[in-house]
């Protein structure tokens, strides 16, 4: 940017644009007046904004001064089900809803960038696709984005998620796997019901769960590499309906989290064997159900260096990134097309998914500005 004046003339209209996102927050796939907003002002900026089938979400495009490959950096515009409690002046008006992840910052802020990519176009070697995508709280965002075609011709991508734990001014930067796995899975068993006070006659499948709850823990401590890191973790069970009566099913649901594609793959086969071992062991049965949801986050190495690079030029502190456990659909991009993912310090006192989440609006210039300068460093050093 060419001015202290320039800069905080941008800071003023992106800390507009969260505010009014922040009091605004719609559901994922509900984001139709988000999406009137953020075409609204890409057009005021005089961003090209381009035709896809998409009901809601936004893709605009600069084209640089001199020919190259085309990038997508990505921002995500939906918030959650959660009922804000922060207080602020601006705090939301849909009641029961929040953006509670700071998807209004992400937002802002990549439209920050794309103000800045279209000032200085002609220093770009090729085209910056920029995608604010739906529906990524549901995982359904970043599919629904490539079915549209969006990512034809797309050659790599960028993105980032505000980290609340990082000062602003600080980016995380980690090659390899940033973001967990996230899979599913239910089980079903079956017993023989009857009289609490005669368990020789029946099957329990409550004494079956207690110890297929504690065998599924072996699998991460005895089957998987020491080297993997994995989780098992059981988040309901159900059986039975009254204080007297040994029921005949139960049920279980969890959710396995992962770094490693080839733990994940592994998993669900020993997942089912020790289910169906266990039962059979107690004479039930049992049915195991496993539900794919989200690949690991899985940063491109041939980004790692500029990623870096280009915070630290910019007078950014660069920090290795932590791993989290949390999935991000930006992982489906991943498995189509080279893409890098950072942290972005935000400096908020509650972390995501929090009623009073909050963040620090000093760090929207900042991602703004970071990211206009990596998508012209990407370009600058493409080969």
């Amino acid at each position: 940017m060419e001015s202290i004046e320039r800069k905080v003339e941008l800071q003023k209209k992106l800390v507009s644009y969260r505010r009014e996102l922040h009091e605004h927050p719609e559901l994922s796939m509900q984001e139709y007046e988000t999406t009137k907003r953020i075409r609204k002002w890409l057009e005021e900026a005089g961003i090209p904004v381009l035709d896809f089938s998409l009901e809601v979400g936004v893709v605009a495009e600069i084209a640089g001064g001199q020919p190259g490959p085309t990038i997508a950096l990505r921002a995500d515009i939906d918030a959650l089900p959660i009922k804000e409690e922060t207080g602020l002046p601006f705090a939301s008006k849909n009641e029961g809803i929040m953006h509670a992840c700071g998807h209004d910052f992400h937002t802002a802020s990549i439209i920050g960038a794309a103000i800045l990519l279209q000032e200085r176009r002609n220093e770009l070697k090729g085209k910056v696709r920029i995608i604010f995508q739906p529906a990524e709280e549901i995982s359904q965002g970043a599919v629904l984005i490539g079915k549209a075609g969006v990512l034809a011709g797309v050659e790599a991508i960028f993105g980032m998620h505000n980290k609340p734990d990082l000062p602003v001014g600080t980016i995380g930067v980690r090659e390899g796997a940033l973001m967990a796995s996230v899979d599913r899975f239910e089980i079903e068993i079956t017993g023989v019901g009857g009289h609490a006070g005669i368990p020789n006659n029946t099957i329990d499948p409550i004494v079956v769960t207690g110890q297929m709850i504690s065998a599924l823990q072996t699998i991460v401590s005895r089957n998987l590499s020491s080297f993997h890191n994995a989780v098992i973790s059981i988040t309901q069970v159900h059986a039975g309906n009254t204080w007297n009566v040994i029921p005949e099913k139960a049920e279980l649901e969890g959710t396995v989290r992962t770094f490693q594609n080839e733990a994940r793959q592994v998993i669900p086969d020993l997942m089912k064997r020790t289910v169906e071992g266990v039962a059979s062991t107690y004479g039930a049965k049992a049915e195991f159900h496993w539900y794919p949801y989200m690949p690991v986050v899985d940063n491109s190495p041939r980004f790692t260096k500029i990623a870096a690079e280009t915070a630290h030029k910019l007078g950014y502190e660069v920090v290795e990134a932590s791993q989290s456990q949390a999935g991000e659909d930006f992982a489906f991009y991943q498995t189509k097309l080279p893409g890098f993912f950072v942290w972005m310090g935000v400096d908020g006192p509650k972390e995501w998914h929090h009623p009073a989440f909050y963040l620090n609006e000093e760090a929207l210039l900042v991602a703004a500005n970071y990211f206009a300068n990596l998508s012209i460093n990407v370009l600058n050093q493409w080969n």
